[in-house]
């Protein structure tokens, strides 16, 4: 029997031409690309093929924590510090998405101003759109285009809602988790999942009263957490906002980047983060072409399933056993 082969759809003209020239330095098509790929054209896919195919594996530094804890301005001040370094920096800032427009709330860009005419910095806000955790599967394409167009160090902001900040260990390397002292009440609810993903923790905002308070408590939860690479997690005191500690975080980040580098950890997360990558895109691309207006089927069950005739599991369960209505969601070939 032979195989049927399903072609993905050609990106047009003017996208190629955009990939050509973000891939020769060209800023203003960087930025129209992170705009294009927000929007799916039905060409994403051979457009970020092209762009994988020239990634050049630069570290990626994900920063999480509770609302507050200063993570603009910590990473505000790491860019300037790395900038000092010689580094060029690309962040990408995930913003709370608009219920509306589906845009970014906040626009960490217009925090991070002074930046703005420095060629060696690209940053660019992104709104969540819902994702659990902040992240986004654009928020991985960016990462990819910023690596492709020559940045050495390429940070990503999250949201900062608690636990589900856990998405940000499937994209980066390393995961700074920022505190405050005023969240010494909260530590006790983090550690069951933010607590144990942390690869560097940051007592930001250290002059406060309790700063000293909350690095014991957290180094006390640290011990209890076995970490299986053998890094020891350090718990790092810093006033972002008078560039207090940003020298000594940098370092701490290198050293943890020539550890993975010493380390045959290195590896398998590489292989994992592609792994995780690919089900991330297979995911999202079903849930668009389930909710697609070709879906006659699948709407019909839809409707059942709002009119109270079917629960959710034997609809999902009904969906699954179909062949017919599998098939037909494989063989769309003009994008979601």
């Amino acid at each position: 029997m032979t195989e049927e082969v399903i072609e993905l759809p050609e990106p047009d003209a003017e996208s190629k031409a955009l990939v050509e020239k973000m891939l020769s330095g060209d800023r203003r098509a960087l930025a129209r690309l992170m705009t294009l790929i927000e929007s799916r054209p039905p060409g994403i896919y051979k457009i970020m093929a092209q762009v994988s195919a020239r990634m050049r594996g630069a570290p990626r530094l994900g920063i999480t924590g509770p609302p507050g804890a200063g993570k603009s301005t910590l990473i505000d001040q790491l860019i300037r510090e790395w900038r000092s370094r010689g580094h060029t920096v690309g962040a990408v800032a995930v913003d709370p998405s608009s219920p509306f427009s589906g845009g970014a709330v906040l626009g960490d860009r217009v925090r991070m101003q002074e930046h703005a005419l420095d060629q060696g910095v690209f940053i660019r806000s992104l709104g969540s759109r819902g994702s659990q955790g902040g992240l986004s599967r654009a928020t991985m394409e960016m990462g990819c285009l910023l690596d492709a167009f020559g940045m050495d160090r390429i940070m990503i902001e999250t949201v900062g809602v608690g636990q589900t900040e856990l998405d940000i260990i499937g994209i980066a390397d390393t995961t700074i988790v920022v505190l405050v002292p005023e969240a010494g009440d909260t530590v006790q609810t983090l550690k069951a999942g933010l607590m144990e993903i942390g690869d560097l923790f940051v007592i930001n905002k250290a002059d406060r009263d309790g700063a000293d308070q909350l690095s014991v408590e957290v180094r006390s939860m640290l011990e209890m957490h076995h970490r299986e690479d053998g890094w020891e997690v350090p718990v790092l005191m810093a006033q972002a906002r008078n560039n207090v500690g940003i020298k000594e975080l940098a370092d701490k980040v290198e050293e943890h980047r020539v550890f993975l580098m010493d380390k045959p950890r290195v590896g398998p997360f590489r292989q994992d983060y592609l792994k995780r990558w690919l089900v991330e895109l297979l995911l999202a691309e079903l849930g668009e072409r389930i909710r697609g207006p070709q879906q006659e089927q699948v709407s019909q069950v839809f409707l059942q399933v709002e009119e109270g005739e079917m629960d959710p599991y034997s609809a999902a369960a009904r969906i699954l056993a179909s062949p017919e209505i599998i098939k037909s969601m494989l063989r769309l070939s003009d994008g979601p």
